[in-house]
């Protein structure tokens, strides 16, 4: 209901595509836009951990910049989209449903001033869209690392060095999905995927939006 509200709204006042700024359709991308995006072939992209890593999509110019909008730009309405764009993927993998996703956290610092984690945005709508459970309480970050896109593979490593914490009492038992929007090295699954084995919790997938390489 909300949903349909907010799209009356957006239609009486016209909302532009972020992208080509038609006012055609009034929704932030249109599906113009939207089926510009280029997926990644349905296979596992890289192994962390022992663990499958997938990246849904080619990183170029409507996803990067469904990326940074959402990300750098105050633009948390494009959390569906790329939700949508990962949920679309994912469904080619598995239709399994008892997954518990659970985003990449960020410091509590950064979340203040971003205003919002945009991950937890992209995985609420995921689950909306493919029914399985949310879950954004059951790791945190305790850390303030630095970007990681400007640093090499050991600086990653160390970077992210016990910036994650996991509280066990949040667990359901499901198989998690990790998601986050890019997977460069991996490094930030790993060391999240790291601190759950610390609480015998290893029954873990990942999905990223994208990866550069």
């Amino acid at each position: 209901m909300l949903r349909f509200f907010d799209r009356l709204l957006d239609w009486i006042y016209k909302k532009k595509c972020y992208f080509c700024k038609s006012s055609k359709e009034a929704v932030k991308m249109c599906s113009k836009c939207y089926d510009e995006l280029d997926y990644l072939p349905v296979k596992i992209n890289r192994i962390v951990e022992c663990k499958k890593i997938y990246c849904a999509g080619i990183y170029s110019k409507n996803l990067q910049k469904l990326i940074r909008g959402l990300k750098y730009h105050n633009q948390p309405d494009l959390a569906y989209y790329l939700a949508k764009f990962m949920a679309e993927y994912f469904e080619q993998i598995t239709d399994r449903k008892d997954f518990e996703v659970v985003p990449v956290p960020i410091f509590k610092k950064r979340e203040k001033k971003r205003k919002y984690n945009h991950m937890n945005l992209v995985g609420e709508e995921f689950c909306r869209l493919t029914g399985c459970t949310f879950n954004k309480d059951l790791i945190k970050r305790i850390k303030d690392t630095k970007p990681q896109y400007k640093l090499k593979r050991h600086e990653r490593m160390q970077n992210l060095s016990n910036a994650f914490e996991v509280d066990k009492t949040n667990y359901n038992g499901k198989t998690i999905l990790l998601i986050d929007d890019i997977c460069t090295t991996g490094s930030t699954f790993e060391e999240m995927i790291k601190e759950f084995a610390k609480h015998e919790i290893t029954d873990i997938v990942c999905l990223a939006a994208t990866t550069p390489f």
